[in-house]
Order: C-alpha cells, then structure tokens, then sequence
C-alpha cells in the first residue's frame, strides 16, 4: 500500500489545493474593488468640496448644456457612488437652494419675518421667566375711550376684590362674598348695522351676578362653622382657577370652590386678623398676612399649612406674589418692606422714611391754588406703608399715607424715586369744622393733609401701575425705560382738568384694584375692576360720601398715531416737571 512516506522523492510533490487559489483570487479581486471604491470615494469627495466652495459640479454644467440624458446618467452613477452622509449633504444643499430662488422671487425679508414670529416671542418667554420687566404697554392705552360700569350688590363697603378672567370675586364688611362674570367687549366690526326704526337697546356691560354666600355672625361660638362671623377684608383667586381664599377679622382664612363657592376648609392658625391675600402665580401656593405680624404659607393642592415667617414689629396689612417662590410684605408703622425668600429661608429689609429722588406732581393734583403753595413748602412724614405691588421680579412699588408713590429695586435698601403727595391733599378744615367755640376763630387751622394710597395694583411684568385713594379717581403711571423714575400717564373715573374734584365720577374710598388684560398679551386693551366704599376696609378713620359698589373701566389700546401723542404729552409733563424742581 503506498502512502506519502513510500513514494519516491521524485514523485514527492505538494499539490496547490483548489479551495486556496479560489481564496487568493477572491482576495485579489476584493482589493481591486476596495481600491477602485475609494479612488471613486476621493472623486465624489472633491467634486463635493467643489460645490461647496461655488465652483459647480458637472450636473450643473450639464444641466446649463440642457443635455439631459448625461444628467440622468451622472445622477445615477453619483448615487452609485456617494454614500448616505454625502446624499443626505447634497440634498440639504438643494433644499437650501430652492429656498434661497422661492424667497428672491416673492420678495420677502426671511430675517424680518424670524424676527417677529420666533425671536420676539422668545425673548418674552424668557424675560418672563426670569422676572424681568420686558413690556411697555402703559403708552398704548386710550384713557380717554375707557368706557365705565357700575354694579353692587346689596352689602356694606367692599373691602377687597380678586379677578381670575372672567370671573370676579367682591367681599365687604357684612361678611359676604359674591361671585360675578365680566361681559366681553363687542367688537367694533361685530356690532349689528341693521337700521331699525326703534333704537337698539344698549349692549348688556353691567357683570352678572353668579353666586353669594354669606356669614352669620351667631356661628362664633361654634368651631365646627364654616363660614365667616365678622368682616371679610381680603380675598385672592387662584390663576388656575381653582380656589378662591378669604381671611377676615374673625382671624380665619377660608378656602374656597371657586366653581360653587362651598367652603373646602377653614384654617384658623393666625392670632388676629387676616388682612392679605396673595397666590403665588402659576401655582396653588398661598401667602397670608394678619395684624399678628406674621406671614403663613399654605399648599391648597393638600389644603395644608406649611410655615410661619417672622420679622415685622407691626402687623402686616399688604402681601404680594407673582412666579417665585417668595413673597413681599410691608408692615404698616414699622415703614419696612420684607422680601420673602421662602426656599432660603432669608428676607430682605427695605426701610421707608424717604430717600431717593423725588417729584412734586402738584401741579396737576393740587386742590387749590391758594394752598399749592403751602404745600410745595412742606415735606409730609411717612408713618405707615400700607400698600404693596409687584412690578416684576426685582422692582416693587409701596403706597404710604402721606400719599406717597416709592419705586424700590432689590438692589438698594432705600426707595430709588418718589413720587410725593400722589393723589393730593384734601381740603382745607373750616374753622366750624376745627373748633367747638360758637364764634370759632380763623387762627390755628390744620394744614390740609395729603390723601392716603389705599389702593395699589400692577399689570406683572408691565411698565403699568394703577393707585386709588378718595380723590375721585384711579391715576395711571408708567415706570420709565431707564426704569428709574414713575411718569404720570392720565386718570380713570373723571376729566383730568378738574382739579377740585366736582365732576369725580367714583364717590367714596377705593378699597381695592383688580387688573387683567384682554387678548393675548393685552391686544384688546386692559380691565380695571374698582372696589369703592363709604370707609376705609380696615376701619372707620376716613368716611366718606358715597355708595358701596363696584366700577368697571374697560380701557382699549390706542389707534393709529394715539402712541406718538402720549409719548408727546408724557414727555411735556416731564419737562414740566424737571422745570418745576
């Protein structure tokens, strides 16, 4: 038998085994193609960076020869060729293209159109978020087209109000709390045109009644009662709409259904009276200030008590909130402002008493012109701030009651402008009224004094603020683009000449203001909801003539040139003012 080891040498040769010659030729020829497909990868390279950098591509030139079959040709061998990354690129370049010919033949500005629909809104979202003041819509409104309505319910002076669009929530001093809905503006281009003999009945403004409920001043005694037994004197609306919260002088804070008013739960942790209301914006948080000098957070999404801040030496009469988690009080007569910060557990002390640059607005809400003069003269002491209103998140503005405006910065400890004698004095004494003598003497007659900011609101993160007290009337200011200064911009409630108040059209005390915008982002104008009594909402210090009611003003945005003219008449009075001092 022969085997490898028998053979002769001769004989004795190795054979080449098929399945490896089969192997090496496949290796030849897999290199052949990976050289051929990267010199193909190093063309289609090229010609890419030569239509980048402008020079063309041969489709192009073949395109501008109109040969059309060595296009389609090229296409096909292009896309045998390139890989997916090199497609995807090309077709972006395309797209580019088309865009680039489609806008140069309409004829539109692409960066103008970015510029509004994207960047303006974006800007806006974040200043918003951040708390900045980002919109200047105090010069876009027409005072002078502000139409005005009246409405009550049977009850005692109104000593506070909260507005969650539509809906508005009054309470007064006989322990009632009253739901209404505001009426929608009609639009010009929908008003009915049909001519008809008969005069069409005016369009229904006047808000409609929803619901009331009221306290019993019986139920004291009784723990269990779920209802107010003495004078509401606050109350906020949720911004979702959820809950509604009143705190009166029978130390109680009240939450509230805001869909059927029933009472949810009645927290009764404050030692006195609740005085202020404030939501946190956005949220369900609440901020509650009582005379027992303290200020307690609530979370109505568990309807729980979470804390209690401490700080002021009297007791605490305003509160205000908006999108942080933190809040600001004033303490009336320890002339303190306290910045709130909840998540650090700190606070931020701002003392009053003057300070900071200020004007003298007499010239347009003096009383008289023979007690002008005196008053220009003398310089009123601040002894209580009683009103306090976010403007956005770093600046504030105080109400005092010497009739003072103070715009405050977190930056500062002292108010950085002011605005003096606000709403102005009221008129002189007569000596019958001074003395108790049957023939009373001329002599030793009180000054006149200056009337107090008993009302004070904001539009958030707006250049507008909107001050009440019993002269008649809301005033309008502005804070200034440098935001530095609070510029007059008009009044609501009576015509600006009548300086002695005669023709005032809102008689009494203005306990409160609400404010909201109409439209999106205020394109329809504002509404300012008034809350007006015979007293003032914590006492009887001041009474007054007058009926115990509700005042709407629906104030639309200027048309056409109305911007350049009350920048025009902002811009005298400021001049007039800079002339005065």
């Amino acid at each position: 038998m022969s085997s490898f080891f028998t053979i002769p040498a001769s004989q004795r040769k190795r054979k080449h085994d098929d399945s490896n010659i089969s192997t090496s030729s496949a290796k030849r020829r897999t290199n052949s193609k990976t050289n051929g497909r990267t010199q193909k990868f190093k063309v289609s390279r090229l010609r890419r960076d030569e239509s980048i950098s402008g020079s063309g591509s041969d489709n192009d030139l073949r395109r501008k020869n109109g040969s059309d079959d060595d296009a389609l040709h090229s296409s096909e061998s292009e896309d045998e060729d390139e890989t997916g990354a090199e497609r995807r690129l090309r077709l972006a370049e395309q797209y580019l293209d088309n865009i680039r010919g489609e806008v140069d033949q309409v004829g539109f500005d692409a960066e103008e159109i970015d510029r509004d629909l994207i960047a303006e809104r974006l800007q806006e979202d974040v200043a918003e978020t951040k708390g900045r003041l980002y919109r200047n819509v105090a010069l876009d409104l027409d005072l002078f087209k502000a139409s005005m309505t009246y409405f009550r319910a049977l009850s005692h002076t109104i000593t506070s109000i909260a507005i969650c669009a539509p809906h508005v929530y009054t309470v007064s001093k006989d322990r009632i709390l009253t739901k209404w809905k505001l009426v929608e503006p009609t639009p010009p281009h929908l008003k009915p045109r049909k001519v008809s003999k008969k005069p069409l009945p005016p369009p229904a403004r006047r808000p409609a009644k929803l619901l009331t409920t009221r306290g019993n001043k019986a139920g004291s005694q009784d723990s269990s009662y779920q209802h107010h037994t003495a004078a509401i004197l606050t109350v906020a609306a949720s911004s979702t709409g959820k809950f509604v919260a009143t705190g009166g002088a029978d130390k109680r804070l009240i939450i509230w259904s805001a869909a059927d008013l029933t009472a949810l739960r009645v927290f009764s942790q404050h030692r006195d009276a609740v005085t202020s209301l404030s939501f946190r914006r956005g949220t369900n948080q609440l901020f509650s200030g009582s005379k027992d000098r303290t200020i307690k957070t609530w979370s109505l999404d568990e309807l729980a008590y979470v804390e209690t801040l401490f700080g002021h030496q009297d007791e605490v009469v305003d509160v205000a909130a908006l999108a942080q988690e933190r809040c600001i009080s004033v303490g009336a007569r320890d002339r303190t402002a306290r910045l709130w910060k909840v998540a650090d557990e700190t606070q931020l002390v701002f003392r009053g008493g003057g300070g900071g640059k200020s004007i003298n607005d007499r010239k347009k809400l003096r009383v008289s012109e023979k007690h002008d003069t005196a008053s220009r003269a003398r310089t009123f002491a601040e002894g209580s701030i009683d009103r306090v209103a976010l403007i956005d998140e770093e600046m504030f503005i105080t109400g005092s009651d010497n009739g003072s405006l103070c715009l405050w910065t977190l930056h500062k400890k002292k108010p950085i402008f002011t605005v003096q004698v606000a709403h102005g004095l009221d008129p002189p004494v007569t000596p019958a009224q001074a003395s108790a003598e049957e023939v009373p003497a001329h002599r030793n007659l009180p000054e006149p004094q200056p009337r107090w900011i008993t009302a004070l609101t904001t539009v958030p993160y707006s250049d507008l603020v909107l001050s009440g007290s019993w002269d008649g009337c809301v005033r309008v200011w502005r804070v200034s683009a440098d935001k530095k200064r609070i510029e007059v911009v008009g009044v609501l409630g009576k015509d600006e000449a009548d300086v002695d108040g005669q023709a005032a059209k809102i008689r009494g005390v203005i306990n409160d203001i609400g404010v909201f915008e109409r439209g999106e982002r205020g394109k329809q104008g504002i509404c300012v909801v008034v809350g007006v009594g015979t007293e003032h909402r914590l006492g009887r210090w001041k009474v007054n003539k007058g009926k115990n009611n509700a005042v709407v003003f629906d104030v639309p945005n200027v048309e056409g040139g109305g911007v350049e003219r009350s920048t025009a008449s902002v811009q005298k009075e400021a001049s007039e003012k800079n002339v005065e001092e």
